[in-house]
């Protein structure tokens, strides 16, 4: 029988791999809008978990999804329009 503890090492972060780069940080940061608008999507549905769903809850849940599609078509457009590192002259 092995022991694990030689191959714990490798699998096991360290503490300092557990900050994100400036690279992750950026495209959190470039996400922003569609998470803050996932979020209130999510909130409105929470809403309606332990009551009927009334006419203003749906409208709710509406708009809240329409703010979640326009975050993503504006976020799907933005980086179709960023021009890939190391590509072009």
């Amino acid at each position: 029988m092995k022991p694990i503890a030689a191959l714990q090492a490798a699998v096991t972060a360290t503490a300092s791999d557990g900050e994100p780069t400036n690279a992750e940080l950026d495209a959190i940061e470039h996400e922003i809008p569609l998470i803050l608008a996932e979020v209130e999507l999510l909130d409105a549905q929470i809403m309606t978990l332990d009551r009927p769903v009334s006419e203003l809850d749906e409208r709710r849940i509406r708009r809240a999804r329409n703010r979640v599609l326009a975050a993503r078509r504006d976020l799907t457009n933005k980086a179709a329009t960023m021009p890939l590192p190391g590509v072009g002259a």
